[in-house]
């Protein structure tokens, strides 16, 4: 049996659903070849948003990811008003760990199948043992990496579709 709170609940669903379509209608849309029209299904993960979240809504991102170490299925949502409320200058250390070109290589490295730190200075343009230890150290304190034991790094699973989202984001 369904509640007036469910119902209520429903309504502001459809009703955030159908504000959403209205404005996406309006919005000025440039001239597309008729192939290039995406199909009603192009949109599911945003039509799912929108149904669990009304106005202002939410952001997610999901990932299911097959890597040397095995798979790794992961998802985080957060509401909209959580993240603009969240200061944001916090994230600074996190984001400037990634900021370095060597230090995206070790991670592409260690997600490829790369642990060892003689396998990571194997690679090409790694620096020295110290500067690619100071790196391994930047990325430890900043969670995106975590010590195995042994001179052994990994990508902590809740990390990897993280660091592959922000690597998507960062895409042109």
């Amino acid at each position: 049996m369904t509640g007036p709170a469910d119902l209520t609940h429903r309504l502001e669903a459809v009703e955030a659903r159908l504000t959403a379509l209205e404005a996406r209608e309006q919005a000025p849309h440039p001239a597309a070849p008729e192939a290039a029209v995406p199909d009603a299904e192009t949109f599911w993960v945003l039509e799912g948003i929108q149904l669990r979240h009304p106005a202002p809504g939410a952001v997610y991102y999901a990932g299911s990811v097959e890597l040397p170490a095995g798979r790794v299925d992961w998802q985080i949502g957060l509401p909209t008003e959580r993240l603009l409320e969240t200061d944001w200058t916090a994230f600074a250390n996190a984001l400037a760990a990634l900021g370095h070109p060597v230090r995206l290589a070790i991670l592409q490295a260690v997600m490829s199948g790369a642990a060892s730190v003689s396998e990571l200075a194997a690679g090409e343009g790694m620096g020295t043992t110290g500067q690619l230890y100071h790196h391994l150290h930047q990325l430890t304190a900043q969670g995106w990496l975590v010590a195995a034991g042994r001179g052994r790094y990994a990508i902590p699973p809740e990390h990897v579709v993280p660091l592959l989202a922000v690597l998507a984001a960062a895409h042109r």
